[in-house]
This record gives C-alpha cells, structure tokens and sequence, in this order.
C-alpha cells in the first residue's frame, strides 16, 4: 500500500508544482503534502484527498465526493479532505483551482490561529448569528468548535424557541469550515434525526 501512496505522492507533487515546492510526510496513518509547511491535501491508501473549504463547497455539492476516513488509536476518525476520483484527475485545469483553493483556505486559517477568531467570519454564520450566539454564551469559533454543534442550537434554542431546526446545519458546517450544503449526506442525516428526536420529545 505504501507503494501505491508514494506513486500518488509524486503524482501530487508534479500536478501541484505550480503552487509551490510540495513536501510530504507521514501523518494520521496516511501522508500529508504541505507548501511551506502549510498541510492541503492528504494521501491515503493511493488516493489524493484535498482539504475541504467554502470555495470547494460548489463541487463538494455536486459530485459527493467521499471524505477521509483513517484511523487513530483503534477508532475512525473523518477529516475534512474530500477524495480526488479519475474524472477529476482528468481535469487538470478544475483540479489545480480546487488545491489552490484549499491551499489558499488553509494558510488563511493558520494565520487567523494566532488571534480568536470571530463567528461571522465563519462559514455560514452573520453578524446576526454572531449577536444570537452572544446571547447564547458562545463568545468566539474556540467555543463553537469545542461546544459543538448540537449543544449550540440547543443554547439558541433556549434563547430564541423559534430558532430553525436548519440552523444546526450553519453551525456544523461552520464549524467544520464548509458551507452548510456541503455536508455529508450521512451527517446531514445524523443532525435531522438528532433535531427530530429533541423537538418531538416532550
């Protein structure tokens, strides 16, 4: 299997030349490729999967590609890096646009790392959902992400009953970096019967 990543990896590092000197090394049981030491894409098991982002989102929608399963410590873990199939190997010119696109968003948010981050500058969320999770007690993206999405709503929903069950969607998508269509399916799903469940309870 190493074989076949290490082929992959060469292949990456020629495709994406132009964005810069492609370095890799081994990470999460895969092999991250970074530029200037900024991760963008992974390769795992002889496939290139590139980091998920807004600008991604429109072909994330489209095609669904499958996302990044590996393993840490027995258990599965899903990263944000969607996987690379023949079509879009075969289209060199939309496949440069989607890496530099993920490279762009990954060295915006290594530069946002050293200040906290402000909600509306997330993913899907507005000034006015900004004010809402204030209101709430969720003061910044560090919360956000260590809250989760489901606590979130449910602090927003104490506030504002009427608060949209789709709402939950904003918050995971923003807390993963993505626009909230593109989600998983089967996360989507998870979050719908999630809402269901807690609405129809009582």
């Amino acid at each position: 299997m190493k074989i076949i990543s290490y082929k992959r990896i060469y292949q990456s590092q020629e495709y994406f030349a132009v964005l810069g000197k492609v370095r890799s090394r081994a990470l999460f049981g895969g092999y991250s490729l970074a530029v200037d030491d900024t991760v963008f894409a992974m390769v795992a098991e002889g496939e290139l999967y590139l980091r998920m982002c807004e600008k991604t989102a429109i072909y994330q929608t489209k095609h669904s590609p499958p996302l990044l399963m590996l393993h840490k410590r027995g258990g599965p873990l899903q990263l944000k890096y969607f996987r690379v199939d023949d079509e879009l190997w075969a289209n060199k010119p939309v496949l440069l646009q989607l890496g530099a696109y993920s490279l762009e968003d990954a060295r915006r948010e290594k530069s946002q790392q050293k200040h906290p981050k402000r909600l509306k500058d997330l993913p899907n969320l507005s000034f006015h959902m900004e004010l809402l999770l204030h209101e709430a007690g969720v003061k910044d993206a560090q919360a956000l992400h260590q809250m989760g999405a489901k606590s979130a709503w449910l602090l927003l929903r104490q506030k504002r009953k009427q608060i949209s069950p789709n709402v939950i969607y904003s918050l995971e998508g923003a807390i993963q970096g993505v626009h909230a269509a593109a989600l998983p399916a089967q996360k989507r799903q998870e979050l719908q019967e999630w809402v269901h469940h807690y609405t129809h309870k009582k």
